[in-house]
């Protein structure tokens, strides 16, 4: 996810990256993204903007709905998914062993595989039903899954989790500050919530214009199934940052990562140019214990 994602949740997500893929994709994981279709024109509140001359019409997480099992076979095992925003993020989270975890836009279901191995009680939504039934299929179904986005109503009581997770998703959430609000309310008193993203200086660098205005902004991923554009936003940190304090989180950590050992010799100009310039972000966030006085 969210796809997140995605985000990418997600791909390598340099502009113009290549990926190659193969395999054919179950019966059933064709049924939801045609199914994904059908629902298209059904989806309430779709984005519409316009922005470098792009319309968007659809749901940042169609792109996900697309791709389906090949994004999956890519992220399990790409350079900046598996060897980068996983070993990371997870270390940002910290010991799960019987702790309530929600991944939030938890795109195929990598990191909900990875979080039960280590002892979590884990439950899981996504925007993307393709992304829904990847899941579902990684975790054997030991997992409730949910199809709910990133910004609106979750449907999980309040102050159910201990841990939140939210891997190079939230960029797809037109509004952020809604996401960090239900973060907030479904996490218990205590409870921390970890987030990566794409680093806001490396897309500006790369995108161009002003740093300081949020974007709607569009990548083109050449896929085995042709060229998909992908859109996400892009804002200053200081944005981001924003949205997470104003629904009541304390920032614990800035955390710019640098690769794993594992890139080193599996991908070795990505792990050089990791080790010297970033390419994600990852917020650690807490919600006080108490409130504020």
């Amino acid at each position: 996810m969210i796809l997140g994602s995605q985000h990418w949740r997600p791909i390598d997500h340099i502009a113009h990256v290549t990926i190659t893929l193969s395999g054919p994709e179950p019966e059933d994981i064709d049924a939801a993204a045609e199914q994904a279709g059908r629902l298209g024109g059904q989806r309430t509140a779709g984005l519409c903007r316009v922005c470098h001359c792009v319309c968007v019409d659809e749901d940042l997480w169609d792109a996900y709905d697309k791709m389906g099992l090949s994004f999956q076979q890519h992220a399990a095992d790409s350079a900046y998914n598996a060897h980068y925003d996983r070993p990371a993020v997870l270390a940002a989270l910290g010991p799960v062993t019987g702790r309530k975890v929600l991944d939030a836009a938890c795109g195929p279901g990598l990191y909900l595989r990875e979080l039960l191995e280590r002892g979590a009680e884990v439950t899981a939504f996504d925007a993307s039903p393709v992304m829904v039934s990847l899941a579902t299929q990684q975790t054997a179904g030991r997992v409730r899954i949910d199809q709910a986005a990133l910004g609106k109503a979750l449907p999980y009581p309040d102050s159910a989790f201990d841990l939140i997770i939210c891997a190079l998703a939230i960029h797809y959430a037109s509004d952020r500050a809604a996401a960090f609000a239900e973060f907030r309310r479904v996490l218990r008193p205590g409870g921390a919530a970890v987030i990566s993203t794409q680093h806001p200086v490396m897309d500006w660098l790369r995108k161009g214009g002003s740093y300081f205005q949020t974007t709607l902004e569009t990548d083109i991923w050449h896929t085995p199934a042709g060229d998909r554009p992908v859109h996400f936003w892009r804002e200053p940190l200081s944005a981001l940052c924003a949205a997470a304090t104003g629904a009541g989180f304390l920032i614990e950590r800035v955390i710019e990562p640098v690769p794993a050992e594992t890139m080193r010799e599996r991908y070795p100009d990505d792990y050089v140019k990791l080790s010297r310039e970033p390419g994600f972000l990852i917020l650690r966030l807490l919600k006080p214990a108490t409130p504020a006085g």
